[in-house]
């Protein structure tokens, strides 16, 4: 094995257990036993748990990007790939459900901890928020589109944080219907229905 696909292994096994357990709970030998190396070998490549934290959020922030773009390039039209942001929810129901967003919850309990690596972890979010800004905006809602971007953001954190909190998947569902109700709601009386 490779240094590079160990280093990439920790950082992968680190993003789950945050997301699963929390950043403050998960120690070093907890992710070391989920990679299967001794914590010796785990030192070598990491020296501290924020340098695993930064490599977390640069593989979220990565992964977001990659996601962004596939949309960007497979959905028809603006409609279609805000639709393909409200849907990831349904894609992900399950893990939702268990432990919230991955990003709400790691931003989350940065802020609590005034931790450095806040605002890197939000930029996350910041990718979100301007991408469906940009979706707004082709769709012709000019100068609302940061608000409704924002706003679809929140509605989206908010229906994962319920859904976790009260262990219900089907309300999920019924969120995901409304959010797209409400995103018709938004077009242009001139877009093509």
């Amino acid at each position: 094995m490779t240094q590079e696909s160990t280093k990439d292994r920790i950082a992968e096994a680190a993003d789950q257990l945050f997301y699963e357990r929390g950043f403050e709970t998960t120690s070093f030998a907890d992710i070391a036993a989920a990679v299967g190396i001794s914590r010796g070998n785990f030192y070598y490549h990491f020296k501290t748990k924020d340098e695993i934290l930064e490599a977390v959020i640069a593989r979220r922030l990565a992964a977001t990007r990659a996601m962004l773009n596939t949309w960007q390039a497979e959905g028809a039209g603006p409609e279609q790939r805000i639709t393909c942001f409200i849907r990831i929810l349904i894609a992900n129901q399950s893990k939702i459900t268990l432990y919230g967003c991955p990003v709400g919850t790691l931003v989350t309990e940065l802020g609590k901890l005034n931790h450095a690596a806040q605002d890197q972890a939000s930029a996350v979010f910041t990718l979100f928020r301007t991408w469906l800004c940009r979706q707004f905006e082709e769709l012709g809602c000019g100068t609302e589109s940061d608000a409704l971007a924002m706003h679809l953001l929140a509605r989206s954190q908010g229906a994962a944080t319920l859904a976790q909190a009260f262990g219900d998947v089907d309300f999920i569902n019924r969120e995901v219907a409304l959010m797209q109700d409400w995103l018709g709601g938004q077009l242009p009386q001139d877009h093509p229905r």
